[in-house]
């Protein structure tokens, strides 16, 4: 669900733990905008206004996963849905990559909403400013290029409540599905809510924030889904192969 916050954790993930950040929508709107083969195939469902098959979003994951050249990664955005779960359950498997923790956030439904409605992004490099805790240097201007900034179309009350009730019906069924990996974090901000992502990686995976990785030590993902309360948020799926220890780096700034 847009507004938890998770891609604002998944840079300071990125930052603290050197981690490649893997957003699904980044990869899907770079490979449309670029044209490739898949990003194609992809744009003939989103101007169609249908959703992108499975099948398409996994082979953009897979293609990224094989060519980030960092061991140490983190997907935001995937799975949403039981069937996309099993799949990239497959593709890791295949990739002798499995998963270790699975973090969900937790989030006021008001606090989610307002954020959304905060939101402006640069399109074509999926940069996305808040004016509540990260307004752009110029308003309506991207801090790196100086192009105008636009508001998402979905960004709005009437399709978040519509989420909102699609996230509930999804997110219980995940959780089950990752049972004693996942573990669900509350909090109203990302401040609140980083220290104890950052307890958990050290705690479950032996991290230490700061200390570059080494190489085929450490692979992470952080995939999204939500569920009501206060909006149980978007799921950050971490990974490291088993019997390693997760390591640190530094890297970039986040959305």
């Amino acid at each position: 669900m847009k507004g938890s916050g998770k891609g604002t954790q998944s840079e300071r993930l990125k930052k603290n733990f050197g981690v490649a950040h893997l957003s699904s929508g980044d990869m899907l709107r770079k490979n449309i905008n670029d044209r490739t083969s898949v990003g194609q195939k992809a744009a003939e469902y989103v101007s169609g206004g249908r959703l992108v098959p499975d099948e398409v979003l996994l082979t953009l994951i897979d293609h990224e996963l094989s060519q980030t050249g960092n061991p140490n990664w983190l997907l935001d955005g995937f799975p949403r849905t039981i069937t996309q779960a099993q799949a990239l359950d497959e593709l890791l498997d295949k990739s002798m990559q499995p998963l270790n923790l699975v973090i969900n956030l937790e989030v006021p439904e008001d606090v989610i909403l307002s954020r959304i409605m905060d939101r402006w992004v640069h399109i074509p490099s999926g940069r996305v400013y808040n004016l509540s805790y990260n307004p752009p240097q110029v308003p309506g201007r991207d801090d790196i290029t100086g192009e105008s900034l636009s508001k998402r179309p979905d960004d709005c009350p009437d399709v978040f409540r519509v989420r909102l009730q699609q996230h509930k019906a999804m997110t219980l069924p995940l959780l089950d599905h990752y049972g004693h990996l996942a573990v669900t974090l509350r909090g109203n901000t990302s401040d609140e809510i980083y220290p104890q992502i950052e307890s958990e990686i050290v705690n479950r995976l032996g991290a230490v924030p700061g200390e570059l990785a080494t190489p085929s030590v450490t692979h992470m993902i952080a995939a999204a889904v939500a569920r009501h309360r206060s909006q149980q948020e978007h799921l950050d799926i971490m990974q490291n192969p088993e019997g390693q220890k997760a390591h640190a780096a530094a890297a970039g700034a986040g959305s």
